[in-house]
């Protein structure tokens, strides 16, 4: 089995380098590992397009080739170092070599953390679209004080540290195996979406452009939809129309529905676009999702869709950090199932998930590591500030 082993650090002198190497050294009877360094990747620039360089290429085409990679990454200011997140904006602008390649995580600092914070930031990372990792779930090997892990020969000393790193490799390398098990049964690509929805299903409402302003005004004409105080029968309760709308304008999340030929046919409607996490506007129902979502965005939607019509995913989750540092908004796309099982569309509902962290640590007493209080922006005067940017990895 060949993985390609990144050292998340252009720094000389890395202890994340040194871990790498320890684990080429000790277990090559479970793997060859290929150690790779970011040294020389240019800093990540939309506008000046370098993913032809040589050096982006030659790393492209080891992780390419590479049945599964380990990162191993240091902790800068609670999270992963600049360069790593670098690279791994050009392994995801226009080429895509992690995409489905296993990847597991390991990271070493200088206190007890042990990279934690830095790990979890790097999981979200690769599970972003474009990136599209697959990160082995669990096994993490956090070294914390590694200035006193390493003896004279780069070696780990502790005996019990060595055990476990080796049980997590083990359990890598089952993992890798599984997933080429798995893509070796579903090696032929998934089929295209129609987001421009040419054609219909039993429940599409015929004869009515879905591009109208007043599509929902057209189409419940057409088929003479209930409104009002018109009673509707549901699986479990019975409700009139007026109440379903009052009760799903009531949900503390922006709810909309897309079903399964991609036509875009509600949304939870209770205030301007202007006002809203992911603007829509009464317009839009109706709709293909291609006239939804600017072109440039297209192939990102169809993905999402695939990875759910497929069931390769049954949610796809995104967070959007442009709101703002008092908001933790996150995408929720959530795929719908009949009672048969089918797939029957997209539930996506956009939530702020932060008044609902600080009720949960306030109720409890709890506080989020490296803050004052419940979601505080400033820090612990006693967080670690070891973890911070230095010259070494």
């Amino acid at each position: 089995m060949k993985i390609v082993g990144i050292v998340g650090s252009n720094a000389e002198v890395s202890y994340n380098r040194l871990l790498l190497n320890f684990i080429k050294k000790q277990y090559s009877q479970l793997f060859d590992l290929d150690v790779i360094e970011i040294k020389d990747i240019p800093l990540f620039n939309q506008s000046d397009n370098q993913t032809e360089s040589a050096p982006i290429q030659k790393l492209n085409k080891k992780i390419t080739e590479a049945d599964a990679v380990i990162i191993a990454t240091p902790e800068h200011n609670h999270t992963i170092p600049a360069s790593l997140k670098s690279v791994i904006e050009w392994l995801s602008f226009e080429i895509h070599p992690l995409e489905n390649k296993p990847v597991m995580i390991v990271g070493a600092s200088y206190y007890d953390q042990g990279s934690s914070r830095a790990q979890l930031h790097l999981r979200q990372i690769l599970d972003a679209p474009g990136v599209n990792a697959l990160v082995m779930p669990g096994n993490e090997f956090l070294l914390g004080k590694v200035k006193q892990a390493f003896d004279e020969n780069n070696n780990l000393k502790e005996q019990n540290t060595i055990k476990f790193l080796e049980s997590t490799l083990k359990k890598f390398v089952q993992f890798v195996q599984l997933v080429t098990r798995l893509d070796e049964s579903s090696d032929q690509p998934l089929p295209e979406e129609d987001l421009h929805v040419t054609n219909t299903i039993d429940t599409t409402i015929k004869d009515v452009n879905m591009s109208a302003e007043d599509w929902v005004e057209q189409a419940a004409k057409k088929v003479n939809a209930v409104e009002g105080d018109t009673y509707v029968k549901l699986n479990r309760g019975i409700l009139t129309v007026d109440q379903i709308n009052t009760f799903l304008a009531s949900m503390p999340m922006e709810l909309t529905f897309a079903d399964n030929n991609n036509q875009f046919l509600y949304y939870n409607y209770t205030k301007p676009a202007e006002e809203m996490l992911a603007d829509r506007v009464p317009g839009q129902v109706g709709n293909p999702l291609a006239l939804c979502h600017p072109e440039r965005s297209l192939k990102s939607v169809e993905w999402v869709i695939q990875q759910l019509r497929s069931g390769k995913q049954d949610a796809v989750r995104v967070h959007v950090p442009t709101h703002g540092p008092d908001k933790f908004v996150v995408h929720n796309y959530q795929a719908m199932h009949d009672d048969q099982g089918n797939y029957a569309g997209i539930n996506e509902y956009v939530l702020d998930f932060k008044p609902v962290v600080n009720w949960y640590l306030k109720q409890t007493g709890q506080k989020l590591e490296g803050s004052t209080d419940s979601l505080s922006n400033s820090p612990k005067h006693d967080v670690d500030a070891g973890s911070g940017a230095t010259t070494k990895g």
